[in-house]
């Protein structure tokens, strides 16, 4: 599906359905797309999170219920999918800086949040440093944490941080594997791949700190993912991370996918690479680049 149109089509799912009980998995079967990349896309171009935009929706039109109606709170709070007043309370109030009853009394404002409507102006003329490439099945080992997708941005860097103290330090030093992990760290070249994967539903996707995997001993603990062939969009960064990273990726979503008239995005995964033989990641002509599967719009 063309990637404005997903996106559109998203949201009047969404604003169809909110006082039923969605979740982004619900939402993303609509439009036949990702979890994942459903919300990340929709997050990157709106600037909200798919949850964070059905509550703040719903919190709106349980204020206009408020006014407009006679049912007590608790129905307003069930029909929003609170379980109870105190619940929804908090939450109203938090998001209204007033109390429903102060609302239902006119006594403070109501703070508006309206359907939000999608348009894509594209920015300069720069072209985007990108290549359609052909991989074929490759196979990869590495260090697995499942995360949220309301928190993963925050997270999955401490997650590096864990690994690379645990792990690899010692071999990045070039001292020799003083254990069968950094064995397969320094076998594998481990770090050169941040994967995301989008196969496990309830708005968490399973992150893999990689590399390519050679053979040999897979240490308890650690996973093997098999990538099959096929088309892939492969976007070069230049620049120092993790400015230069989130650039291109902001630029994916909001004028790459959008202004595409050939490809679309496939898959269930994508893949951040990283330059672990040249330079330092905070050098100004670091090397990275992000690897999205695509398909041929048919």
């Amino acid at each position: 599906m063309e990637w404005l149109t997903c996106i559109r089509r998203a949201i009047n799912y969404m604003e169809n359905h909110l006082d039923d009980d969605i979740r982004v998995q619900d939402v993303a079967r609509e439009v036949y797309i990702s979890p994942f990349f459903l919300q990340k896309g929709f997050s990157l171009m709106t600037g909200y999170g798919i949850g964070e935009y059905i509550r703040n929706r719903r919190l709106y039109q349980a204020a206009l219920d408020l006014l407009g109606t006679d049912d007590k709170v608790i129905d307003i709070a069930l029909r929003y999918g609170y379980e109870t007043p105190e619940s929804f309370t908090k939450a109203f109030s938090r998001f209204h800086g007033a109390s429903p009853s102060q609302i239902r009394s006119g006594s403070a404002p109501v703070r508006t949040f309206l359907p939000l409507t999608i348009s894509v102006q594209m920015q300069g003329g720069n072209q985007m440093d990108y290549t359609i490439t052909t991989m074929f099945p490759f196979r990869v080992i590495g260090f697995e944490r499942i995360f949220d997708n309301e928190t993963a941005y925050e997270k999955i860097p401490m997650f590096w941080d864990e690994i690379t103290e645990k792990y690899a330090v010692n071999v990045y030093a070039g001292n020799p594997p003083a254990n069968a992990f950094e064995k397969a760290v320094m076998e594998n070249g481990i770090g050169e791949y941040g994967i995301c994967i989008d196969d496990i539903g309830e708005n968490r996707f399973r992150y893999l700190i990689a590399g390519k995997y050679t053979g040999g001993e897979v240490p308890e603990g650690m996973v093997l993912y098999d990538f099959p062939g096929g088309l892939w969009a492969v976007f070069n960064c230049i620049g120092p991370l993790p400015q230069s990273l989130q650039s291109v990726n902001t630029r994916i979503f909001r004028e790459w996918l959008p202004g595409n008239g050939e490809y679309e995005l496939g898959g269930n995964a994508n893949v951040e690479w990283y330059d672990c033989i040249h330079g330092k990641p905070s050098d100004p002509d670091y090397r990275s680049a992000i690897w999205i599967p695509v398909k041929k719009k048919g």
